[in-house]
């Protein structure tokens, strides 16, 4: 069983990777954006720390929250002056978008509702889960398991760095 401080400190984890993800994509300046999402990526280096996976949390702050954010605001500074105003982006196509973003919600919560069912219904087998079998659950390679999908994410993340590199050097 985890310690009462344990479970706080973990729930103060996720709950500033919520709301630093939601500032990140809410926020009209882009420097600010960049800021929240390095923010994002240390608090995702100390929830891989509590699952002490020090290895990933190490390479989470060097790779990531070092290495991707700077080359994102290089990138930033590239490509546009941030000093600037904007004006408000106009669309005329919200409607489509809330749309969109809707059946995004109501499928992403129905793949999380029906593999969140298997997992608990496979938690009873387990005789005594702890944060060190649920971090090899998420790490492992086996079935289920999700190392494949976080490496997965890594080379789509490395793609579109390369991708605003070069649209940064066609200007």
């Amino acid at each position: 069983m985890e310690s009462v401080g344990s479970i706080i400190v973990y729930w103060i984890i996720v709950l500033s990777i919520v709301i630093f993800s939601v500032m990140t994509v809410t926020t009209r300046r882009i420097l600010r954006s960049a800021t929240y999402l390095l923010f994002v990526l240390f608090a995702t280096a100390a929830l891989y720390f509590k699952l002490d996976y020090e290895f990933l949390g190490a390479v989470q702050i060097a790779v990531y929250a070092g290495g991707i954010v700077v080359l994102f605001v290089f990138s930033i500074l590239l490509t546009s002056h941030p000093g600037e105003q904007t004006p408000n982006l106009e669309s005329r196509k919200r409607v489509l978008g809330f749309i969109a973003g809707l059946v995004t919600l109501i499928v992403a919560g129905y793949a999380l509702v029906s593999r969140c069912g298997m997992m608990c219904a496979s938690l009873p087998a387990m005789e005594n889960p702890s944060m060190h079998k649920i971090g090899e659950a998420l790490m492992g390679t086996g079935h289920g398991q999700y190392l494949l999908a976080f490496e997965a994410i890594s080379v789509l993340l490395l793609a579109c760095i390369i991708g605003g590199v070069v649209v940064a050097r066609k200007r």
